[in-house]
């Protein structure tokens, strides 16, 4: 689960069932039933239907968390973040950085790194059109150390300067559940 329409989603279809949650979050549900093989095969179904999957793999829900953490801070986050992301990650998750980033890498084929690059830049590209910030305030909100930074990381993933970018009303973003899925752009 990656967006509120996806938290709606799965508590009506928890309601549906006739389960009673405790937490429905982002990759996390706590039931306060035990449920049936039957009821959890019903509610993979249903969600299936949505567009969602429910996961037994403890490996693939680490790394639903790792992506969740991940758009959390970059799309919703309103403070920047004062440590390093690797520390962060670890202390959010409760895991060794390591082992998160080659498991990550193992099963989504590309790294963690690469995956906040993804999100970052479909960020800036949002703030660059809503028009609010200017790219100084932009590269300080997104944490970069300079705008020239911010410039080369957004060209060598779009191929465009930010300047040319802001020029183009007719380039679309990708929708958050999408990022990072494939290549960011062909121009890696």
């Amino acid at each position: 689960m990656v967006s509120t329409r996806c938290k709606i989603v799965v508590k009506e279809e928890l309601r549906k069932q006739g389960l009673h949650f405790i937490v429905v979050d982002l990759g996390e549900v706590e039931i306060m039933e035990n449920i049936s093989l039957e009821q959890r095969d019903d509610l993979k179904a249903a969600l299936l239907c949505s567009g969602l999957e429910l996961m037994d793999d403890k490996r693939a829900v680490l790394i639903e968390k790792i992506k969740n953490v991940i758009i959390d801070m970059v799309h919703h986050a309103d403070e920047v973040i004062k440590i390093n992301f690797s520390d962060y990650l670890s202390e959010k998750l409760n895991h060794d950085y390591t082992y998160m980033a080659n498991l990550f890498s193992e099963v989504q084929g590309t790294t963690i790194e690469q995956f906040i690059i993804c999100h970052k830049i479909e960020r800036i590209k949002e703030l660059m059109i809503y028009g609010e910030l200017n790219i100084t305030e932009i590269a300080w909100k997104m944490n970069y150390s300079s705008v020239a930074h911010l410039s080369n990381q957004f060209k060598k993933v779009t191929g465009l300067s930010p300047s040319h970018f802001k020029k183009l009303k007719d380039q679309r973003r990708m929708p958050i559940e999408e990022i990072g899925s494939s290549k960011c752009s062909d121009k890696n």
